[in-house]
């Protein structure tokens, strides 16, 4: 198994990414300002095992594909903005609607479906795959054999650093939507801005990462 010593880096340098806002984080912010709490919750527990499912491909070898496959990498690249801009387009539509939604004169989206946009976009995020496939290797013992367990708790340590970073952003994004909510103008200019926030977030996926 994974020594403490390496554990303990490996949680340090997880730290150190996690913190600085990124794909993840914006796109919680963008959903908990345009759905709210719950929204931003639900979409936090499906990045995270939309992402885990990321690290479980990683230590069964998909990683390594991507990583050396430039068309593999920009076709999942390409296929992940798409996703976050369709997103984006939906909910800066629908943000006249948001304020009859909050008040219960509307209807609202599914949990389930919350939870399957969310672990879309973290099981189609390219860097998570790129990122894992050459850090991972770097902290595990060989010596020590079950390569692919030692990754997979690697990445559960990553995963439980991430999903608490996440509900801090969401929940933070929320309380500022809670004040928003008490006018339907104020409202629909967050749920537009929630909207773009996505479409920004797909366009700089795209625009982003290996070139080669």
């Amino acid at each position: 198994m994974v020594s403490a010593d390496r554990l303990l880096a490996f949680a340090a340098m997880s730290f150190l990414l996690i913190i600085v806002p990124g794909p993840s984080v914006l796109f919680v912010i963008g959903r908990a300002l345009a759905q709210g709490r719950r929204a931003a919750l639900t979409t936090v527990a499906g990045n995270t095992l939309g992402a885990y499912a990321l690290i479980m491909a990683v230590a069964f070898g998909l990683g390594t594909v991507v990583e050396r496959s430039v068309l593999v990498f920009t076709a999942l690249k390409l296929a992940g903005a798409a996703y976050l801009v369709f997103l984006g387009v939906k909910a800066w539509r629908e943000r006249g609607s948001l304020h009859a939604a909050v008040t219960g004169a509307g209807g609202t989206k599914s949990a389930l479906r919350t939870f399957g946009e969310g672990f879309t976009v973290g099981a189609t995020n390219p860097k998570t795959i790129v990122f894992f496939a050459a850090v991972l290797p770097q902290f595990v013992d060989r010596d020590q054999g079950r390569v692919p367990v030692q990754m997979l708790l690697l990445g559960l340590v990553f995963s439980m650093i991430a999903v608490m970073s996440d509900i801090v952003w969401g929940l933070a994004a929320a309380t500022a939507r809670d004040w928003f909510a008490r006018s339907p103008q104020r409202l629909s200019l967050v749920g537009g801005i929630g909207g773009l926030t996505m479409i920004g977030l797909g366009v700089t996926v795209a625009a982003t990462g290996r070139k080669d």
